[in-house]
């Protein structure tokens, strides 16, 4: 049954990143969306889950805000290491880094991953929990799908590479809902890594996407879907399980 409804991520990350492509005319708003997403993401999604963890597992709330802190500098580490070995002078100029896309394409991914093994993990719990998991990857997994070909284009990558960082993302959680039949993930452990993820997707949201949502097209409008994004994931997460 969790591989069964982790098929359906598949479905909705898959749509979330054709609709990116789709409408890559109009990359600097659907940035500015996803930006939104992101921190909505965040504010509504992985914190409060970090905080349940906290006080379940009885492991500190600031242990995870010190994750949340590595995962931040570490991947402004990482992405200024990538810059400086990877890039020439004419893309500093045009602020296009492909690599720094794919590698925040696949930390997505690996989320992604995680959402599958979200999924089988619930279903060890019960069959109604594992349900209400799977309602809620569904729901946000297609802004999944959107981040991943949005960073990708907004880097510079090209349209093909895209697509094949969205099929890794698609897949991703499907493979996580089987690995779930290997072994568990002890509560401490993700409390750890949701901390660390949640200070990748604040760098990304506010280092990468937001800069590049306003570069060539600062508008009203931009800003605008920035904070539709936000409240898109406050409903989401407010109306599912």
């Amino acid at each position: 049954m969790a591989v069964l409804l982790a098929c359906c991520t598949v479905l909705s990350t898959g749509l979330g990143g054709l609709f990116a492509l789709r409408h890559r005319d109009h990359l600097h708003l659907i940035l500015g969306f996803t930006a939104g997403v992101i921190v909505g993401v965040v504010a509504f999604d992985v914190l409060p889950e970090i905080s349940d963890l906290s006080h379940s597992t009885g492991l500190g709330f600031k242990s995870a805000m010190i994750a949340l802190a590595l995962g931040f500098l570490g991947f402004h580490a990482v992405e200024k290491w990538l810059l400086v070995h990877d890039a020439h002078e004419h893309e500093y100029a045009g602020h296009h880094h492909p690599t720094v896309g794919l590698a925040s394409a696949l930390a997505l991914s690996g989320h992604s991953l995680t959402d599958g093994i979200a999924i089988g993990l619930a279903f060890q719990v019960s069959s109604d929990v594992g349900v209400a998991v799977a309602i809620a990857v569904i729901g946000h997994d297609f802004a999944d799908g959107l981040n991943t070909v949005s960073l990708m284009l907004a880097h510079g990558n090209p349209r093909r590479r895209a697509l094949a960082l969205l099929v890794v993302d698609s897949v991703a959680p499907l493979a996580g809902a089987a690995l779930t039949l290997l072994f568990t993930v002890p509560d401490r452990g993700l409390l750890i890594y949701l901390g660390v993820f949640a200070g990748f997707l604040l760098y990304i949201g506010a280092s990468d996407i937001l800069p590049e949502a306003h570069a060539d097209h600062p508008s009203l409008a931009t800003l605008a879907l920035t904070v539709a994004g936000v409240g898109a994931m406050y409903g989401v997460t407010a109306a599912l399980p």
